[in-house]
């Protein structure tokens, strides 16, 4: 199995994010916590062999994480030309070094038609509503409606919707991970340095199929 220093390092080879496009709230995920969280993917969701869908890809690092872990299929999207055309470059650079097929659609999820079938898992590190209130709805909305086995989302600690918004379509929700995401000064209306946002990377699940042990509270007599 990779480990996670290993992965980071592969992730940080890619070409990065452009992150240009401010009303799209374009973070890149850091390599670091992708790997982590994509090989947590993997030990709750078996990734080898599966066809991953990377919902609003950026650059693709979840998607093309999930492919050093061994996906036999990976589907890009992602709504910005210039972070498609990345995203291309990048499947481009990892071609030889894979036997899985790569695809970059480029196209807005939820307001595009997306031609993408047979997907096993969908990863994903959507718009969190900062700029646009509930920009992310559209997102998660497409991911309840496919046939998949089960959806993996980072997002602000902060958000409160996404249990109500999962039951709506039929899914149920678990925490995976918990950690800080780092805010680079990357647009203008940031202040100096380097910020951080605490956020959760959840698993949402069809009923019946939790992964994540319920820690019990210990009953002194």
């Amino acid at each position: 199995m990779m480990r996670p220093k290993h992965l980071a390092i592969e992730l940080s080879k890619l070409i990065p994010h452009p992150c240009s496009n401010v009303e799209l709230e374009q973070y890149a995920t850091e390599g670091d916590l992708a790997a982590y969280w994509m090989l947590g993917v993997d030990q709750l969701d078996d990734v080898v062999g599966k066809h991953v869908l990377d919902l609003c890809a950026g650059n693709g690092i979840l998607g093309l994480g999930c492919l050093f872990i061994g996906a036999g299929q990976v589907t890009l999207v992602e709504a910005d030309p210039l972070a498609a055309e990345v995203a291309r470059n990048n499947c481009h650079k990892l071609k030889s070094k894979f036997s899985a097929s790569t695809t970059v659609i480029e196209a807005f999820v939820g307001i595009d038609e997306i031609d993408v079938s047979d997907v096993d898992i969908i990863v994903m590190n959507p718009p969190w509503g900062v700029q646009s209130k509930r920009a992310d709805r559209a997102i998660l909305q497409y991911a309840f409606n496919q046939d998949v086995e089960s959806i993996h989302v980072l997002h602000s600690a902060k958000a409160t919707h996404l249990e109500s918004l999962a039951k709506e379509h039929g899914w149920e929700i678990e925490g995976v991970l918990e950690s800080k995401f780092r805010l680079p000064p990357t647009y203008s209306h940031h202040s100096k340095g380097k910020a951080f946002t605490k956020i959760i990377c959840w698993r949402f699940h069809r009923p019946g199929n939790s992964k994540i042990p319920i820690e019990e509270d210990d009953e002194t007599e």
